[in-house]
């Protein structure tokens, strides 16, 4: 209950923040055709949300909803590293080509349960996840590093909320 009540405290300090700073950027952005700051910071929005959306799935062992987040990602990675719809730092699109391949590789596995995932070392950070998703533990929480990587670099100065995970939250940094 407690991690549920500073989970809300901090998405709605986030929400807040992005808020303020999309309203005095918005004007700003007029002059680059929507292509500064405040696109970056909706990016970064966008990835958070889905990026909590299949930590929290994954973690309840939801292989249904663990499909749907990752194709929900599809197209906004593809986006941010393609570096057309988002004007972002080059760091970025790096980081979202990665996030793009380890969810290409996590998708593949879960599409076809008979082939063997890319092994990749468990994140210390992270706990397991739990059945049937036990195949994905490395690639899976390899993603969400990374995705937590991409908030880090899109979102600047502003707090990236920790990883939602079953024993609590876990900062990646």
């Amino acid at each position: 209950m407690k991690s549920r009540f500073a989970r809300s405290i901090a998405a709605i300090a986030v929400g807040g923040m992005l808020a303020v700073s999309m309203a005095g950027m918005a004007s700003a952005s007029v002059v680059d055709n929507g292509k500064g700051t405040s696109s970056t910071e909706a990016a970064g929005a966008q990835v958070l949300e889905l990026r909590d959306h299949l930590a929290r799935v994954a973690y309840a062992g939801d292989v249904r909803s663990t499909k749907d987040a990752l194709q929900r990602l599809d197209p906004l990675l593809g986006d941010l590293s393609a570096g057309q719809v988002y004007a972002i730092q080059a760091e970025a699109q790096e980081i979202a080509g990665t996030a793009q391949a380890q969810r290409n590789e996590n998708a593949r596995v879960l599409a076809d349960p008979g082939s063997a995932p890319r092994q990749v070392p468990q994140a210390s950070a992270l706990p397991s996840l739990p059945d049937p998703l036990t195949m994905l533990n490395g690639l899976l929480q390899s993603l969400l590093q990374t995705l937590s990587k991409l908030l880090i670099n899109l979102l600047g100065p502003l707090p990236v909320p920790p990883v939602p995970a079953p024993q609590g939250q876990v900062s990646i940094h």
